[in-house]
């Protein structure tokens, strides 16, 4: 995936020389190295983080799972998942609300290219064996849903894709901790579909219902 995406940005960048003869045209993505994207960014990873962890502190309190240490240091495990995040994060939200969605408005309106992209985005994670679909097929709704977060995120912070990859980012890396540290046991009283099938959270309906709450008030207003 490294290597892909260090080709991809080879080919953006002779997409934008020769094809749009545009020079800086990673940002018109909304890709600047600016103080304001970079707050941004931060902003975005510190309150998705929270998100997710206030998901499973809300499960907790209802004693659907349990929290335990961390099988590793903790300092370390926070940076390795910040790091992991912030690459799988700024990889796809450069596809994703960056090249893709350029292209998208030029041939539609804006609603309609925020559905696609977003449907797009979706359908990408989704894709897996059939019964695997099936099984977790809350899952898509929660997919679109995010794809979506992640469009009016941009589109209400100047364009910049710095919210969006911090927003990607943090949702990332709040799980990541959480999951390679091993730091929650489920208590299966409720079905997983509530909590998350496979143990993903954005597989159930507190998941769902958390990131539909947020999305509605990213869409209004921005974040900060």
């Amino acid at each position: 995936m490294g290597l892909l995406f260090i080709i991809f940005l080879f080919l953006v960048k002779f997409w934008g020389n020769y094809v749009y003869e545009n020079q800086k045209i990673f940002r018109t993505y909304g890709l600047v190295f600016s103080k304001r994207n970079l707050l941004d960014l931060s902003g975005g990873l510190l309150i998705s983080f929270t998100i997710t962890w206030l998901l499973f502190v809300v499960e907790y309190l209802f004693g659907w799972v349990v929290f335990k240490a961390p099988n590793q240091l903790f300092i370390p495990l926070l940076l390795e998942g910040l790091t992991s995040a912030l690459l799988i994060a700024l990889a796809e939200e450069l596809f994703f609300r960056g090249w893709l969605l350029n292209e998208l408005e030029k041939d539609f309106s804006e609603k309609q290219s925020n559905f696609i992209n977003a449907l797009l985005f979706a359908i990408a994670h989704f894709l897996k064996p059939l019964a695997e679909m099936i099984r977790g097929l809350v899952t898509f709704p929660a997919l679109f849903i995010l794809g979506l977060l992640l469009v009016w995120s941009k589109k209400n912070h100047h364009n910049l894709l710095g919210i969006s990859i911090g927003l990607h980012g943090g949702f990332v890396w709040g799980y990541y901790v959480l999951n390679v540290g091993q730091m929650l046991t489920y208590t299966e009283v409720v079905p997983s579909w509530i909590t998350g099938i496979n143990q993903n959270p954005i597989a159930g309906l507190m998941g769902l219902l958390f990131l539909g709450t947020f999305s509605l008030i990213a869409k209004k207003r921005k974040l900060f």
